[in-house]
This record gives structure tokens, sequence and C-alpha cells, in this order.
């Protein structure tokens, strides 16, 4: 296959990046949820005497109540809610911020992830029988994202970045002009290798991604053929790489979670960052948040994974099609 794999699933990630944008920007919002939140004070205690109950006093008297006044509860909005605020808050084109760096995303990440990765499959095939296991499906997958990952980092800082920059306060955004504009200025103002923060998230959440998204697929679609239970169409592509996208997406939550953390962090010069590493993040977002933090977002993120990968295999298949005879 050799460079025809990459532009196959080059064309194929970026059609599909673009169809599920909106979708991986409110996943991103979401996951964001919680974060840098100030810590809930203890609540005030009321001193009532009991012919007051109502009537709130300073001096503390034999036989007084003391009622604890409630505080209001940090509110986690959902997906729509979230939508919806967005829209209202920032307009219909917020939905499409950072789009040319998932644009660029996909040139550098996917197109490597999904080209090499057919290369290992190809040379990894059994001559005599033509099958590829799949424990050499999971390999193959988890040495292509890896690549990937390692190649779209800036690309995926900045779209964490751009997509996140809408929720801070007007005074502390980064207001990116585009992707350039944003690798340039964490580049000057931050050091080259912030383009590579969250790197080590970022490849092995890619190796999860790229091992359960393409190895299911392949492995779910040769069932049903096996199988016969449908035929090689749009069907069997729907329906594998429906299932796919949701083993992608149950593997790689909680390190996804952490991963936009880690990147969208903001480092003020001479100070602390908020993270040490990914593995203080995963501590803090814990403690402060619970262990269910980390799939903060997962409703989004099937939304997003599902079509996005049905989107990925479905324009991969066609462009196979188009391209066979080149």
């Amino acid at each position: 296959m050799g460079l025809k794999g990459f532009v196959e699933g080059g064309i194929a990630s970026i059609v599909a990046g673009c169809a599920t944008h909106p979708l991986d920007l409110l996943k991103v919002r979401m996951q964001l949820q919680g974060e840098n939140q100030a810590p809930i004070p203890k609540p005030a205690v009321q001193t009532l005497r009991p012919a007051l109950a109502f009537h709130a006093t300073s001096l503390s008297a034999p036989g007084s109540i003391h009622v604890p006044l409630q505080q209001p509860q940090a509110v986690r909005a959902g997906l729509l809610a979230v939508g919806v605020r967005l829209v209202q808050q920032e307009g219909v084109a917020a939905l499409f911020s950072g789009i040319s760096a998932t644009v660029l995303r996909q040139t550098l990440y996917s197109t490597t992830r999904m080209g090499l990765y057919d290369i290992l499959k190809n040379k990894w095939t059994d001559p005599n029988s033509g099958s590829l296991p799949l424990v050499r499906k999971i390999a193959a997958g988890l040495v292509a994202g890896a690549v990937g990952a390692a190649v779209g980092n800036p690309a995926d800082v900045a779209m964490v970045r751009m997509q996140a920059d809408g929720r801070l306060p007007p005074a502390q955004r980064r207001n990116y002009k585009s992707v350039v504009d944003a690798i340039g200025r964490m580049a000057r103002q931050e050091g080259i290798t912030s383009l590579w923060r969250g790197s080590s998230l970022t490849i092995n959440r890619a190796m999860l991604v790229t091992a359960s998204q393409l190895a299911s697929y392949d492995q779910i679609k040769e069932m049903i053929l096996e199988k016969r239970v449908m035929k090689d169409g749009l069907g069997t592509h729907v329906t594998a790489s429906f299932a796919a996208g949701f083993v992608a997406a149950v593997a790689s939550n909680p390190v996804d979670v952490i991963k936009t953390r880690v990147m969208n962090m903001k480092v003020e010069p001479g100070a602390e960052p908020p993270y040490a590493g990914a593995l203080d993040c995963a501590l803090k977002t814990v403690r402060a948040e619970g262990p269910l933090a980390l799939y903060k977002g997962f409703v989004p993120t099937i939304s997003r994974q599902g079509p996005f990968t049905v989107v990925l295999f479905v324009t991969l298949e066609q462009v196979r099609k188009l391209l066979k005879d080149f």
C-alpha cells in the first residue's frame, strides 16, 4: 500500500474530523467543568433560639440551636446545556472554534496512524492464510498510534486551547487567530517544548484509541463477513465502525480528561504550574471531584466517537474504491 494508505487515511480522517468538530468542542468544555473552582467554604453556622427559630442572633444562649446555612452546590451541565449555553454566550460560530487546528491535527496525527497501521497490518499478515490475529492488529494499532501522536501533538495542544478559550474570562483569553498563530505564540512565549506539553498523555491516548478503534473495526468486520450476517457493504461498515467507536470511547476517556486539563493549563512566568504532570493531574482531579470525574464528557465522547468512527471508516471504504486502480 505504501503512500496510498496514508492518502486514503488522511482524506477520511479530515472529513470525519470536520464533520464531528462541534461535538469534540463540547466534549472538551465538559471535561474542563469543575477545574480551577475555588473550594466550597464550610457552611456558616447560625445560632437560633427555639422561640425565635427564624430570627438570627449573635449571642449564644442555653438551649439555642445551631443550624448550618445551606450552600449552593456546583451543578454539572449536560451535553445539551453546554451546547445551548455556548451558542447563547459565544454564537453559533463558536461551535467551530479551533477547526483549523482540527484539520492540521488530522493531517498530521490521523494520516500518520492510519497509513502506518495499514503498512504494519499488511506486513504482519500471514501470506499463506491471509489472516492477521487480533493480537497483531492491536500491536499495529499501538505502534501506529504512538508515532502519529508524537507527530501531531503541537496541533493537538493548539486545538484544545482554541476550543477551551471561550470559557475563560475575556481578560484571560488567548484569542488565537488560527492554528499557525497558536503554535507560533506558544513557541515564542512558553518555549518550543510547550508544543509537546502532555505528549505522554497524547501518545497513551492515541495508542489506546488506535488499537481499540482500528483493530476492533477490522475484527468485527471480519466476523460479520465470516458468519455471513451481512454482505460487504454500507451496513457492515456502519455496524463495525459504530461498535469500534464505542470500544475506543470507553478505553480512552480517562486519559482524554487528563490530557485535556494538562494541555489547557495556563502557566504564568515564575509561577508554579497547576499540575506537575499527568499523574499529579489525575490525583488532584480524583481527590477534588471523585473517580467518576475521569469519565467527564463521556456522553459527548461517545456521541462524537461514534459518528466520527462511522464517517471515518465509511469514507475510507469509499475512498479505497475510488483509488483502487491507482
